[in-house]
């Protein structure tokens, strides 16, 4: 047996890799329990399911309809229960828990400031209730003998009107624990176009932001994204196979834009088990992360909607590895490749990179040599 077949990580491997999740909606990853006992403290009883198995299966089934417009539409129970401190407060470190007890050590999670107002809150005080949430969920996963970092993009409605002061509101917290600025929604019909003044804006203030494009809607939403409105990220960004050619003979040709992309080295944050369900991909063999794998995009994975995908970043790496046949080196390769796509300065994304991503993979990787020694020795030990 070679190391490269002692190389294909287990699940209790995966979940102990340390890994960066760069697309994950805060509103899209609750507990069903939580979403269930939110719901009876604030009287709200529109749940479909009141029992969390039942509530989390319903979650999961109505978000697998191959539509994105219908998988949208479970988040008007999540976000119903997000609207006072309390429930954000709470809801932020239980995910920052959660991320870290799956072994994510850099997370950057975003959410919808303007859909968190109905009960009076202000944008201010939503964005303050977050960032506390996700702090005290990291010092509660140190407590518990596991170290996550989070940040938080804001993300603006792309069917509303007000991206320009959500970008604005992004920026005046980014030394606050806020990195970066995002826009979401059904693509169809609504371009990233409508919002030049946010992204303008943005440019302007020297800030990051990352675009929800190529994942419903097709490549002229990557173009926009990227030649428009200058993306720094493409969440999702799965349709650029669309500009891919392979012919019968298995030689692939790179259109103009997809070729941009890998060219100029833009990141990809695709999320596998999301795009099954929203119809982007059929199956995880036909995901297109497969392909850009091999032809060296920068290619990231995360997970989107954890909630409504019943999926983790560890679920994810099981799936492909399962699929793909990956190793724990290419485990590392999605994981570097997202953790140098962060919006946090280069020197930190260097030091995660060298003192934690790369020395968790090692140990990982030399563990193969001890369960060989370990097996020797039994085995000698039987023979005398």
């Amino acid at each position: 047996m070679t190391s490269q077949t002692l190389n294909v990580p287990g699940p209790d491997q995966i979940r102990r890799a340390p890994k960066v999740l760069l697309h994950d909606h805060l509103d899209g990853g609750l507990r069903p329990g939580t979403v269930a006992e939110l719901a009876r403290e604030q009287g709200y009883d529109a749940l479909p399911e009141t029992e969390p198995d039942k509530l989390g299966l319903w979650f999961r089934e109505a978000a697998d309809s191959g539509s994105l417009e219908r998988y949208l539409e479970t988040f008007a129970h999540t976000c119903a229960v997000m609207q006072t401190r309390d429930a954000l407060f709470r809801v932020a470190m239980e995910c920052a828990e959660d991320l870290a007890e799956d072994g994510v050590v850099y997370a950057e999670v975003r959410y919808a400031p303007e859909q968190h107002l109905t009960e009076g809150l202000s944008l201010e005080e939503v964005v303050e209730a977050v960032n506390e949430g996700f702090r005290e969920g990291e010092r509660r996963a140190r407590a518990a003998g596991h170290r996550i970092r989070v940040g938080a993009l804001l993300t603006a409605m792309r069917h509303a009107a007000r991206a320009l002061e959500i970008a604005e509101l992004a920026n005046r917290y980014r030394d606050l624990g806020v990195v970066g600025f995002d826009i979401a929604g059904a693509e169809a019909g609504y371009p990233p176009t409508r919002h030049l003044d946010a992204f303008e804006y943005l440019k302007r203030e020297n800030n990051h932001f990352t675009i929800h494009a190529g994942e419903a809607f097709g490549l002229p939403s990557i173009w926009q994204a990227l030649q428009w409105c200058g993306a720094d990220r493409l969440g999702h960004g799965v349709r650029i196979i669309d500009d891919i050619e392979i012919a019968d003979d298995g030689s692939v040709t790179l259109g103009r834009l997809a070729s941009y992309v890998r060219d100029k080295r833009i990141p990809l944050e695709l999320c596998p088990t999301s795009n099954l369900q929203t119809g982007a991909a059929a199956s995880y063999a036909d995901h297109p992360i497969g392909l850009l794998r091999k032809l060296h995009f920068r290619a990231t994975v995360n997970t989107d909607n954890r909630l409504m995908s019943g999926t983790s970043m560890s679920r994810e790496f099981e799936r492909l590895t399962e699929t793909f046949g990956y190793t724990l080196d290419d485990m590392q390769w999605f994981t570097v490749n997202a953790m140098k796509s962060a919006f946090i300065p280069f020197d930190e994304r260097l030091a995660m990179i060298n003192d934690v991503v790369k020395p968790g993979y090692a140990e990982l990787k030399s563990e193969w040599l001890f369960r060989q020694t370990a097996v020797t020795s039994a085995s000698s030990s039987v023979a005398g």
